[in-house]
């Protein structure tokens, strides 16, 4: 790296690191210059000083909000090299960082899954799991669907903050696998995990278990006897049939109203 370029980054990591707006914003500015000057290869050493942006709290700066928002972008722009030290990153960072990360991780896409399954594989830590398994929700690709076995496996785990995350991203990944591509026996172990934490004592991952069904149906993935089972068990839940045996958490009633939408249409075709 010559002097002008080491003396570049060095003014570029000290605006970064500033607590005001307009120094930081004046960094984000030279940085994607010297992006523009010398090629992603070179960005590579801005990442220590982009990163540090991850730490922003948006509720506490909602002015340097914008600026995080730039930096995730300049991240993810520089591709799949950065997969690596981003799941390092995942273990070491405080939460803000750990879910702006697990963001950035999902929206770098297909490329992030594989790495994404062997850090899961590598530690038994269930919050390290949990922000995992976050990230892979975020991913807009089919290729999530590699992950369905470690997501099935950690819905139904003890620990509730990772049985939380992997019941809500089942329903994630099912937005981009195409209709059809699992079989039928597939779909139906998906299901039976997600029925099963509709009986948890936690409402939040009741609420989860029943949006990610509601996603199966949206998107094509359940048939009609599965569809009218649902149905009936959404209208068990919100007290709507002959039972008025509803939930008593606002939040799983609310999840369940919206997943009625979208089977409704197979459960009475001809309306």
């Amino acid at each position: 790296m010559d002097s002008n370029t080491s003396s570049k980054i060095a003014e570029i990591e000290k605006l970064l690191s500033s607590e005001t707006r307009e120094e930081v914003r004046r960094g984000l500015e030279l940085t994607i210059a010297e992006i523009g000057r010398c090629g992603t290869d070179s960005a590579q050493e801005l990442f220590e000083a982009l990163t540090s942006l991850f730490y922003i709290d948006p509720l506490d700066r909602p002015d340097l909000k914008p600026c995080l928002d730039e930096a995730i972008d300049l991240v993810i722009g520089l591709g799949d090299r950065v997969i690596p030290t981003l799941l390092e990153r995942l273990n070491d960072s405080d939460l803000k960082a750990q879910i702006v990360i697990a963001n950035v991780l999902g929206r770098l896409g297909a490329d992030a899954v594989d790495p994404l399954l062997d850090a899961y594989h590598a530690t038994n830590d269930p919050g390290k799991r949990s922000f995992i398994l976050y990230a892979l929700g975020h991913v807009r690709s089919p290729r999530a669907a590699r992950g369905l076995p470690e997501l099935l496996e950690a819905a139904a785990a003890k620990d509730p903050n990772l049985r939380d995350t992997a019941t809500r991203a089942i329903g994630r990944i099912f937005e981009w696998i195409p209709r059809g591509e699992l079989s039928p026996g597939e779909i139906g172990r998906v299901i039976d995990v997600l029925r099963a934490n509709l009986a948890d004592h936690n409402a939040g991952i009741r609420a989860k278990a029943i949006r990610s069904l509601g996603k199966l149906a949206r998107f094509g993935h359940l048939n009609k006897d599965q569809c009218l089972w649902l149905y009936d068990t959404l209208k068990l839940v919100t007290g709507t049939d002959d039972r008025h045996a509803w939930d008593r958490a606002y939040i799983v009633r609310k999840e369940a109203r919206e997943a009625m939408g979208h089977c409704y249409n197979m459960v009475h075709p001809d309306e």
